[in-house]
């Protein structure tokens, strides 16, 4: 490797004007390659402030280097993730910050589910994590202990004792079972977890 080769690198932003700052790694397709990190949620930051980037490890330019560079990362981010208010990384490890998560929900409302779910899979955690093989595997190991598994007079008692719970929207008041109180609350636009079993 030359000093003119492309690196794997670690490095920390910070702005001139307030304390906000963001680590991240890079691995540059060329030297010395322009790069000021990947924010998507507070991008707002480095078009309103004037990012200074700091390189703080260099790391041997393939894929054992790579990983470790990644391993380093989270290391670095995890002690401020969700801790830190100037900390504007959002996602550590495949974890999402707690903000996100948050003004996720606040903007989608009855469709949250929709919009979580096409979070999870652009940022690829939880079920979005997992390879194809381990999904099927998943399957497998769902089917043989799940409800599959059971006799048909097993799988009987499971629905109904389901159907025979009684939920209160705490909204409202109305009583009914899960299934039907989703669809009214859905239809009046409240959220589905104001809800409490009725024992």
């Amino acid at each position: 490797m030359t000093s003119q080769s492309p690196r794997i690198y670690l490095y920390k932003i910070t702005f001139e004007e307030v304390p906000y700052y963001y680590y991240g790694i890079k691995k540059e397709k060329y030297f010395n390659q322009e790069y000021w990190g990947s924010p998507k949620t507070n991008k707002w930051c480095w078009e309103l402030y004037t990012p200074k980037k700091q390189i703080l490890e260099i790391f041997d330019f393939s894929d054992e280097g790579w990983i470790e560079a990644q391993e380093v990362e989270k290391r670095v981010i995890k002690p401020f993730h969700n801790v830190d208010k100037w900390c504007l990384n959002e996602n550590c490890g495949g974890k999402i910050s707690l903000k996100v998560l948050r003004e996720t929900g606040k903007k989608c409302g009855k469709n949250g589910g929709l919009i979580g779910g096409e979070l999870s899979y652009k940022m690829k955690v939880g079920i979005h994590a997992r390879s194809k093989e381990q999904k099927i595997e998943d399957g497998k190991k769902g089917y043989s202990n799940g409800l599959a598994s059971m006799t048909k007079e097993e799988r009987q008692k499971i629905v109904v004792k389901t159907n025979s719970q009684k939920w209160m929207c705490l909204e409202t008041g109305y009583i009914t079972t899960s299934g039907p109180l989703t669809l009214y609350q859905n239809k009046r636009g409240i959220n589905t977890s104001k809800r409490k079993l009725i024992e």
